[in-house]
């Protein structure tokens, strides 16, 4: 018996062609199987497009109800009244969670100023409850597949369009960067973290869906992580820059002595230092002396003061531009105080060092649980499974984010907890594959051998 035959009868064979119709990309599949899936999932699935492709504020019509907070709310409905028919993952992320916003109230309580604090809590609880909803409508393979086609398409439509731009200036630096879509990816340098996210995830999802598919939507997946690198350059935000070099090295060398790989990554790096203009790579040369290098530098060095002056609590929650501004304002180089351009600096000042331990374990945790999938997996056999290089690409953007939060300040924006919510649902796909017995999908070049 074959190892494809070997891995199928591990799990059992149940609907095998349903999936890898799926995981071909064929339009009419997917329609379907979608249409059969929960409403609360439904619901989910319409708040992770809207938060993500803003169509409310592309077409100003529809801007008409708060459609974010609707779709969490008729999720939430939908969870209460409907049925499960399988076991979710997640429960020591949800643990962490709650035990993060119970730091946020009380550094909220004894903060600096505590107005600052709860009117910003609407900041943080609703990622947790998000996290909530959607490992708890979203557990099947069915079910993470859909989650990232959302992520895909809302990605590639601003990594198309960055390219395209970057592409129709001439491949030119500008000081501003590139501007997002409304929303949390407007600004040029949250744009660039979710560009470098974006990189590592399609670039996987790619290498796991190229024995599915062929013609157009092959030449799709291989260019998709080829304009999210080209958004990322003309986004000018060095930080992640730096974080898409990281990921580069770990795709093409960690690990890996060959000439095949040195010859890649030589490549990558000669069309990378020529693609890069030579205002980009004077910002470079500059960081450490130029304004805004100075600013942050000491943001994090009075950053560092605040957490050792209030070790337990910090000087509250969201309250760093406040406390800022009156016992540092020696050293605000602009008109205005910002955060802390760094998220561990965020967190402990804000939150003191035990805010900081907890937003650690949930760190940890953002890269163990794929690493669980993935041993789970190969423990069945399964190591050519789609899932396999989807758990590398999630674990990989997220380090992109980790690096590139190093200068921005992106605690509360989406990049953490949805990368937690997704891996949970990658995490209780296979789990429920194996308990419910569900084939895990051949690819079609091993079909052969099964038959």
């Amino acid at each position: 018996m074959s190892k494809a035959a070997d891995s199928a009868n591990s799990f059992g064979q149940v609907k095998p062609v349903e999936m890898q119709k799926l995981l071909q990309l064929d339009a009419k599949s997917m329609l379907s199987a979608f249409k059969q899936q929960s409403f609360a999932f439904w619901m989910i699935c319409c708040y992770f497009f809207f938060e993500y492709v803003r169509p409310h504020a592309i077409i100003r019509e529809l801007d008409v109800l708060p459609w974010m907070q609707l779709f969490i709310l008729l999720s939430a409905v939908g969870l209460f009244l409907g049925k499960r028919s399988g076991k979710s993952s997640g429960m020591s992320v949800l643990f962490w969670l709650i035990v993060f916003f119970v730091v946020i109230l009380i550094s909220g309580y004894f903060s600096f100023r505590p107005a600052f604090a709860w009117s910003s809590l609407d900041k943080y609880y609703l990622w947790a409850i998000i996290f909530f909803l959607i490992t708890r409508v979203a557990y099947t393979e069915k079910h993470l597949f859909f989650l990232l086609a959302i992520f895909f398409v809302a990605s590639l439509k601003m990594s198309v369009f960055g390219a395209r731009v970057w592409a129709m200036r001439g491949f030119s630096f500008t000081s501003w960067g590139m501007k997002g879509p409304p929303g949390f990816f407007e600004n040029s340098g949250e744009l660039a973290v979710q560009m470098v996210v974006f990189f590592a995830v399609s670039f996987y999802i790619a290498k796991g869906l190229m024995p599915y598919v062929d013609g157009w939507r092959r030449w799709l997946l291989m260019a998709t992580p080829v304009t999210a690198a080209m958004t990322v350059m003309a986004a000018s935000s060095r930080g992640s820059q730096v974080a898409l070099l990281v990921q580069l090295y770990f795709i093409f060398l960690h690990g890996r002595i060959s000439i095949r790989a040195f010859l890649v990554a030589g490549v990558v790096g000669f069309v990378t230092y020529h693609a890069l203009p030579d205002e980009q790579w004077e910002r470079f040369s500059e960081i450490g002396e130029d304004r805004t290098s100075v600013q942050r530098m000491l943001y994090w060095e009075n950053g560092w003061e605040m957490m050792k002056e209030n070790p337990a609590f910090g000087v509250g929650y969201f309250n760093f531009i406040p406390y800022f501004e009156t016992y540092y304002p020696e050293d605000m180089l602009y008109d205005n105080g910002q955060l802390a351009h760094n998220i561990f600096v965020q967190v402990g000042a804000d939150l003191g060092f035990i805010g900081l331990a907890v937003y650690l374990i949930l760190v940890y945790l953002g890269f163990s649980i794929p690493r669980k999938s993935i041993r789970l997996l190969r423990s069945a056999g399964m190591d050519e499974d789609w899932r396999v290089p989807t758990a590398k690409g999630l674990a990989l953007g997220f380090l992109g984010f980790l690096i590139g939060g190093q200068f921005v300040s992106i605690v509360y924006y989406p990049f953490m907890w949805m990368h937690l919510a997704l891996s949970c649902v990658l995490h209780s796909s296979v789990r429920n594959s194996a308990v419910q017995r569900e084939e895990l999908p051949i690819p079609m070049s091993r079909q052969n051998a099964t038959t």
